[in-house]
């Protein structure tokens, strides 16, 4: 089983993936831990993206087909793996396509966990961390018993800068762009699963879970 997972920060992505692998057996390769490994191990595509990326500067498209193709052909993406992070753009999923089918395979899903943007500022801007310890709090998720203060030292809470509401629209407006184009791309190809999730998570899980079964019957 060959499978994607999209969803724009905030959408629960992180969960989800846990439960897909553990249900399929197949390895979550996102696309940080895929660079850090290959340049851990010292590779030459894991070297040249180092020198990018301690420049600051985006992994060309070649290099990061390269480590793709590097990691799907390792043993334990044998039976099928799920990535997160790749492909963010079409150029990079016509790349993933022609990748798959030089090696005999194919995507069999992409999913999309989708959540409105209205829902996703209000997940992303209630976070909440401690000045002193660094505990991690949401106003609506998971409030600390005195509001303000850390449960766990006494210390006092702070939103990051990053977490405010104004800062939080414009970084998803310009993921939503780049998904958009995505996601028509797959929508073409028959294997977009699009997933409502702004229900529960374990309805959500749920919801997947039956998504997949039901389009391999």
């Amino acid at each position: 089983m060959n499978m994607v997972l999209m969803g724009l920060p905030g959408a629960g992505k992180g969960t989800q993936a846990e439960r897909i692998v553990a249900a399929f057996s197949v390895p979550h390769i996102s696309t940080g831990d895929m660079f850090r490994q290959a340049v851990k191990e010292g590779t030459p595509l894991g070297l040249e993206a180092k020198s990018y990326m301690d420049q600051g500067q985006l992994v060309p498209d070649r290099v990061t087909i390269g480590i793709v193709r590097d990691r799907l052909g390792k043993d334990d993406c044998a039976e099928g793996f799920l990535l997160d992070g790749f492909p963010r753009t079409v150029p990079q999923a016509e790349a993933l396509d022609e990748l798959l089918k030089e090696m005999g395979r194919r995507l069999d899903h992409v999913i999309y966990i989708r959540v409105g943007e209205e829902e996703l500022i209000k997940r992303l801007t209630g976070r909440r961390i401690c000045r002193d310890c660094g505990a991690t709090y949401h106003v609506v998720f998971a409030p600390p018993r005195q509001e303000g203060v850390c449960d766990r030292c006494g210390g006092e809470l702070y939103q990051r800068d990053d977490d405010r509401e104004e800062t939080v629209a414009k970084r998803l407006q310009v993921n939503l762009e780049q998904t958009n184009h995505l996601l028509k791309y797959y929508e073409s190809t028959g294997i977009l699963r699009p997933i409502d999730g702004e229900q529960p998570i374990e309805q959500v899980t749920a919801s997947i879970m039956t998504t997949i079964r039901g389009s391999n019957a």
